[in-house]
């Protein structure tokens, strides 16, 4: 691909994608069908698509800012259900279809149908996560489409080295392959944590908040580079690194925070609409190389069709049996003595309708594409004759979810009322309660440290100005429950007003530098509240997300006030400190 036409795609499905934003439409449905248009224009040049450069340079960053935003506690607890859509299902599909399609088109041969099966096997979750997120999707199911999403690629891209190998005439037991994935499996989440450990520790030693973005930046790309060079899941290295940092990201700077989280949602907005463009505009060209093929286009078109009936079929009868068989176990368990004192692992509950829109959110996108790309037109034993059959069935299942599953999702979700309405209220409520308790809790930190700072700052001068912040802060909290519609009984919790003692001089203050150098204390204070009741289990991750973007809006709003203070005070005889007061 010459650099002008990739500027010409990068620009063109960023128009396309900014335009379904502005209108509210799934932004990869509108950019793959301008793209399928485009490509049938006379003189429009054929797009070849690389597909090392797909997995190693667009596939991590996307699935590294995943991880970032996915919460590691929901993570956990949703943990068996995300591994059996993430790598059971996706060998069941592999399966499945690889055995449909060797009985359809026997020459394929049955390891280039199972090829093919592992090519079709992992759904994309980017328009489903989109459209959920829009709608309000519950928690828990947004929790497992996005970590299936992070794992199943790494499962589709084991069995697609697998067949290949046993394309090229290696032969491979069922031992051999199930150790590979194991050393796969295994060495990738152990580089990953080890480059998320290293890096973390750097981050948080770094002061300067653009060196700590950029050294994110190149996370994703050296996660995967190592894992696979240490024959692990580069995939997972890229998933286990993200998940680690993200879960960490309250230890780093807060500037750094600010920063990463603008330039993430860029840059996936940028790759995803690239990633679908390309599908769109391969189309006419894939058709035209299978028309040219011995299996013709009819006969390959008709094995896309039914191979997409199959992903898209399979996939409910997978979700179905495999969670009522899994409570079916737990309820089995609970009633034998011997098992009932196994440690508890029982899922989240999901009723048949969370469960029919996990069924209908089978989406293909990103992997599909970059494995049907590095599908070989030869091997070490010859030519192989199926390649653009696999292509074109790759790229039609793709097209075919996309349109089908991806048009009528947002339907599914209304119809089966598949909404959680009290989810905001219930978020806003957690937020105001983090923030009353921290404002109680800093109180008493004050307290702790008055002696400490009078000491310091002067106790007339201290306690006026802490005087001031509690004010400040009791008329906060007093906003926030009467906007949110709640009480100080609604939350259980003491009195703000009984929290501040009043008895205080009124006359001398700190000066700026003094109360800004206090607010900071108590911010980094704060911060810590929030993540105490994170890691102690009382307060979602998502909810402390949101309230460490207040407090670092706070802390951000501070600094820049310093900066505007210090620019201030020569050429005004140090009355900029009293205007901030």
């Amino acid at each position: 691909m010459e650099t002008g036409e990739l500027l010409i795609i990068l620009a063109g499905s960023l128009a396309v994608s900014a335009f379904a934003r502005w209108r509210g439409w799934p932004a990869p449905l509108l950019v793959v069908a301008v793209g399928l248009a485009v490509s049938f224009i006379p003189g429009v040049p054929s797009i070849e698509i690389d597909s090392e450069v797909v997995l190693t340079v667009i596939l991590p960053p996307l699935l590294y800012s995943a991880s970032l935003d996915v919460s590691y506690q929901n993570f956990k607890e949703s943990a068996r259900q995300i591994r059996r859509l993430g790598i059971g299902l996706v060998v069941v599909t592999a399966l499945v279809v690889g055995g449909v399609a060797y009985l359809l088109v026997p020459s394929l041969t049955l390891p280039g149908a199972l090829l093919l099966g592992a090519v079709v096997s992992p759904p994309d979750a980017v328009s489903a996560t989109a459209i959920g997120r829009r709608l309000g999707l519950p928690r828990r199911v947004m929790t497992v489409l996005s970590g299936e999403s992070l794992i199943n690629d790494a499962a589709s891209l084991t069995l697609f080295k697998v067949f290949l190998a046993v394309i090229g005439g290696e032969m491979l037991s069922f031992g051999g392959v199930a150790w590979l994935f194991i050393v796969t499996i295994v060495v990738g989440i152990a580089v990953g944590l080890v480059i998320g450990i290293v890096v973390q520790y750097i981050r948080m030693h770094v002061r300067d908040s653009l060196v700590g973005t950029t050294l994110g930046l190149l996370v994703p790309f050296g996660a995967y580079a190592a894992g696979e060079a240490l024959h692990g899941s580069g995939v997972l290295a890229v998933v286990a690194a993200g998940l680690y940092i993200g879960y960490n990201s309250p230890r780093t700077g807060y500037q750094t925070r600010l920063q990463e989280r603008p330039v993430w949602a860029s840059i996936d907005l940028l790759l995803e609409g690239f990633v679908f463009a390309l599908i769109g505009l391969q189309m006419s060209q894939v058709a035209s190389d299978v028309a040219q093929s011995p299996l013709g286009l009819g006969p390959s078109l008709a094995l896309a069709a039914v191979v997409f009936v199959v992903v898209v079929l399979i996939r409910p009868l997978y979700v179905f049996a495999a969670y009522y068989r899994t409570k079916q176990w737990e309820s089995t368990r609970r009633k034998l003595p011997l098992l009932r004192r196994l440690r508890d692992r029982s899922e989240p509950e999901l009723s048949w309708r969370e469960l029919t829109v996990i069924s209908w959110t089978g989406m293909r996108g990103v992997v599909t594409l970059a494995a049907a790309a590095a599908v070989p037109a030869a091997t070490a034993s010859g030519a192989f004759a199926g390649r653009d059959t696999i292509v074109l069935v790759a790229f039609a299942v793709t097209v075919g979810t996309l349109l089908v599953q991806g048009l009528s999702l947002p339907g599914v979700i209304k119809a089966l009322g598949v909404v959680d309405e009290g989810q905001v209220e219930r978020d806003t409520e957690d937020e105001v309660r983090v923030f009353e308790r921290s404002i109680r809790e800093t109180s008493d930190y004050i307290d702790e440290h008055h002696d400490e700072w009078a000491k310091k700052y002067g106790t007339e001068k201290l306690d006026r100005s802490i005087q001031i912040l509690k004010d400040q802060y009791a008329r906060q909290v007093a906003v926030l429950l009467e906007e949110n519609g709640l009480d100080e009984q609604d939350l259980d919790a003491t009195s703000i007003e009984e929290a501040i003692d009043t008895a205080v001089v009124r006359e001398p203050r700190l000066s700026g530098a003094e109360l800004i150098e206090l607010r900071s204390q108590l911010l980094d204070h704060r911060r810590n509240i929030a993540v105490r009741q994170r890691n102690s289990g009382e307060l979602d991750e998502e909810v402390m997300r949101s309230v460490l973007r207040g407090i670092d809006a706070e802390q951000l709003a501070l600094d820049t006030s310093t900066f505007t203070r210090t620019r201030a005070e020569p050429g005004q005889d140090g009355r900029a400190d009293e205007s901030r007061e």
